[in-house]
């Protein structure tokens, strides 16, 4: 084993070390949730990464999702004609694109996602899986069954997860109910993991592949913070209770469709919505504290960056060393993951796309660790997101959801920053995963 993967595996450690000193209650740690935990994601990602099985079954994946994507874009080229051509694509009638457009070519797809993710359900295949998941995490780590349900289904959706839930919400213990926000934080829906791929494609050809054991590896890891942060002091209702998922089966697989494409639209809009007035106050900000910066560059003769993720990188880049970044790249890392909290995962991946570009990293192994930790919707906006959404749920617990949600906030980036380094770990120039 290398040098850096060796930094990689302190990593994950010191990471659940740091969110000990961040609990609510050092006093009390779950060591079967932890170690369970951990090793469910060491043994997942021995699997995907050194494995030559479980490393072919990752890339059917990475090309099943591709042509699946492939798929997707059929609609949106039929809608929007040339603008939803990507850039050097010419389309069936010769027409040429006229370049790169969020609106038009990668977001779009998420309707479809969220269309196909609907006739799943109907077919009985997400709750099926959903259910499997759940199974592992309440036998290993002894977690409630609704807790391990919500974590389970969040690594296919998103905020839909509390539904599945939702008649144990009202009863949950607070350490629940931070691990149900910290999940949903800590990994991302599938519905916008095409959105990832659509940007580093061309760049990481086995991005698709990475993109889905990253949301299989954050699942543990949110309920390892979670339980670290605020743990478990309570007696869980469903403790030890096998739960099966609460969803409203549709009439058919046309409606079915059809309502998970309206949803897809929903998100959509509250994407663009956030996308819009997050940017923009952002521009505002770094407007002005790079004004005042600019004189504090100049009084003391320093040379740093004042806008708000590059100050955000700063306080990151430390961690950026802990997952197993080489320094030379470090500092870049830190900016991508300082973005993530302040202007969403899909600006961090958009500029680690144009990184990669360019051949700012240095180092292969920088790229796909920043893919990996940066998997996840751990960002204030999905903290209002999701706290409104279950509190929409229990209104009755939106005080206790208000009041820990920056500690899961704080959880589901410290579970993002640990699927990196477990990533790693493993991480080798002749692995099957990288192509190689």
């Amino acid at each position: 084993m290398e040098w850096y993967n060796l930094v990689s595996l302190a990593g994950v450690f010191l990471l659940v070390g740091f969110a000990w000193l961040c609990s609510s209650n050092r006093r009390v740690v779950n060591w079967r949730v932890v170690l369970w935990g951990i090793c469910l994601q060491l043994c997942f990602a021995l699997f995907i990464f050194l494995i030559p099985a479980g490393s072919r079954f990752f890339l059917f994946v990475n090309s099943m999702v591709v042509k699946v994507l492939e798929s997707a874009t059929a609609g949106t080229r039929f809608v929007f004609g040339r603008l939803a051509l990507p850039p050097g694509v010419i389309g069936e009638g010769g027409e040429t694109s006229l370049g790169y457009f969020l609106g038009f070519q990668g977001l779009p797809t998420i309707i479809f996602f969220a269309g196909l993710v609907g006739a799943l359900y109907y077919l009985r295949i997400m709750p099926l899986v959903i259910r499997g998941f759940a199974y592992i995490f309440s036998k290993l780590m002894r977690i409630s069954g609704a807790e391990s349900l919500s974590a389970s289904s969040n690594i296919f959706v998103g905020i839909e997860s509390a539904l599945v839930i939702q008649p144990y919400l009202k009863k949950m213990t607070r350490s629940e109910l931070t691990t149900v926000l910290a999940a949903g934080m800590g990994t991302i829906a599938s519905t916008v993991l095409a959105l990832y791929v659509f940007y580093l494609q061309d760049l990481l050809p086995t991005i698709a592949g990475h993109l889905v054991s990253a949301s299989f590896l954050s699942a543990p890891a949110a309920v390892v913070m979670s339980k670290m942060i605020v743990p478990e002091t309570g007696e869980p209702v469903t403790l030890g209770i096998s739960v099966k998922p609460h969803y409203e089966r549709e009439d058919n697989i046309i409606m079915a469709i059809i309502n998970g494409a309206w949803s897809g639209l929903r998100l959509l809009g509250g994407i663009f919505t956030l996308l819009i007035a997050f940017l923009g106050i952002m521009a505002l900000i770094d407007l002005v504290l790079g004004g005042a910066g600019g004189y504090v560059n100049q009084w003391f003769g320093l040379n740093l960056d004042w806008s708000l993720s590059g100050l955000l990188g700063y306080v990151f880049y430390p961690f950026a060393l802990l997952l197993g970044v080489p320094p030379a790249d470090a500092m870049e890392v830190a900016r991508l993951l300082g973005q993530r909290p302040i202007l969403t995962e899909l600006t961090a991946y958009k500029e680690l796309a144009v990184l990669l570009e360019n051949g700012v990293l240095i180092y292969p192994r920088s790229a796909i660790i920043a893919s990996y930790a940066l998997c996840g919707f751990a960002h204030v906006a999905s903290l209002a997101i999701f706290v409104g959404g279950v509190g929409a749920l229990v209104p009755e617990r939106v005080k206790d959801l208000s009041r820990l949600g920056f500690r899961a906030l704080l959880a589901a980036t410290l579970a993002c920053l640990m699927t990196g380094a477990v990533a790693g770990v493993f991480y080798t120039s002749g692995s099957i995963l990288l192509g190689r």
